[in-house]
């Protein structure tokens, strides 16, 4: 099992940084991939970003220039930077893991980002 904890929402201004962290635990070493969710209120959840093993990271246009995810393999810990944030930035922002073998889905708790204009 793999346990995800994601800290460092909170509210900003329009134009402002914040940094969301996700923190790993339990069998890490089966995840493949991980990747940032956000779900605005009355909207689906929507792709943010992907920190693939021994590849580049990719981003949904939206926040392409702006987010930028990195992981510190020592603590377990993978990174969303956002800067020049904006109002559509407002979400809860969630973690996610996938481990190939055996398939299966890793979520966080979420954080909010609320971005004030």
């Amino acid at each position: 099992q793999v346990q995800l904890v994601e800290s460092g929402g909170g509210l900003v201004q329009a134009g402002g940084s914040l940094r969301l962290s996700c923190a790993a635990s339990g069998r890490i070493i089966s995840i493949n991939t991980m990747d940032w969710y956000r779900q605005a209120p009355g909207k689906q959840r929507e792709w943010v970003a992907l920190m693939p093993s021994g590849a580049n990271a990719v981003y949904a246009d939206s926040v392409k220039g702006r987010f930028t995810i990195s992981r510190d393999n020592a603590k377990n810990t993978v990174y969303l930077q956002m800067n020049s944030l904006k109002p559509e930035d407002t979400a809860v922002y969630y973690c996610h893991g996938r481990s190939i073998l055996p398939l299966r889905d890793y979520w966080g708790q979420g954080t909010q980002v609320t971005v004030s204009s």
